[in-house]
């Protein structure tokens, strides 16, 4: 992948994968990415996890169920893999989802896939940037973003933005692929990382390059511990990491000041 020019805009340079990229462009370059491989982004997952994923936000709804939603926002779960897993748990209590995602082909997907399957109500569609939501102060009890926060240009504005569109005593749930491997597993987790996935990704999709930017993205996201020290800047409390599949993941925790 090429070493992006510096825009005459930004001072600032943010990770893209394995490169360095100006601040103001990693949005449009991870847009690119994500409108390439959303028709097959969840069947992708479902093949380079064996399905795993699938425990994993299972286990992020029963972290919810806690305290069943009223109001619920899931940032950047465009195909609507989560919200409709949180429609069908949380039915009974007439769970407001709204499911916000930069990309517009994302949510595409995911309003056909509810659509499909019958959901035509309850669940609100918004493109927007999950650094500058447009929403209301204080409005969400419930909070979700799996896989979606190592794409955001600045990591602790999101988490801000969060947490100013929640109400206190609200909880987050944040589910991420993260560098934290177990030792004994590493060295055939980044084999299989650089060299499994992105032709997998390949044969599937056709874009090999999407999918090697992904890798590269988990291997530079910063580590769980780090990423709860800036839940805590952000103003959230009580936070927890709960490291999964021998810390391929990990879900984090917290509650809105």
């Amino acid at each position: 992948m090429p070493e992006h020019p510096r825009s005459k805009d930004s001072s600032e340079w943010v990770p893209f994968g394995s490169h360095s990229v100006p601040a103001d462009t990693k949005s449009q370059l991870v847009s690119a990415v994500f409108d390439s491989v959303a028709d097959r982004y969840d069947l992708m997952n479902d093949v380079m996890s064996g399905g795993i994923h699938r425990i994993w936000k299972r286990r992020l709804i029963d972290e919810l169920a806690v305290r069943p939603p009223m109001r619920l926002l899931d940032i950047a779960g465009g195909t609507g893999d989560l919200a409709l897993r949180a429609r069908k748990r949380f039915a009974a209590h007439k769970t407001e989802i709204t499911v916000c995602d930069i990309n517009v082909k994302m949510l595409g997907v995911g309003r056909r896939r509810a659509r499909d399957q019958g959901h035509l109500h309850g669940i609100n569609w918004l493109c927007a940037d999950g650094e500058a939501l447009p929403l209301p102060d204080r409005y969400f009890d419930s909070c979700t973003l799996a896989f979606g926060l190592r794409n955001m240009t600045h990591i602790e504005r999101a988490l801000e933005e969060i947490c100013r569109v929640m109400q206190p005593g609200g909880r987050f749930l944040c589910l991420e692929f993260t560098p934290d491997i177990a030792p004994p597993l590493r060295g055939l987790y980044e084999a299989y990382s650089l060299r499994i996935i992105p032709k997998i990704g390949d044969w599937l999709t056709g874009d090999a390059e999407a999918y090697r930017y992904l890798v590269e993205s988990i291997r530079r996201f910063p580590q769980a511990t780090h990423v709860a020290r800036l839940l805590g800047k952000a103003g959230f409390a009580g936070v927890r990491v709960n490291a999964l599949s021998a810390g391929v993941a990990s879900l984090h925790s917290a509650w809105r000041v």
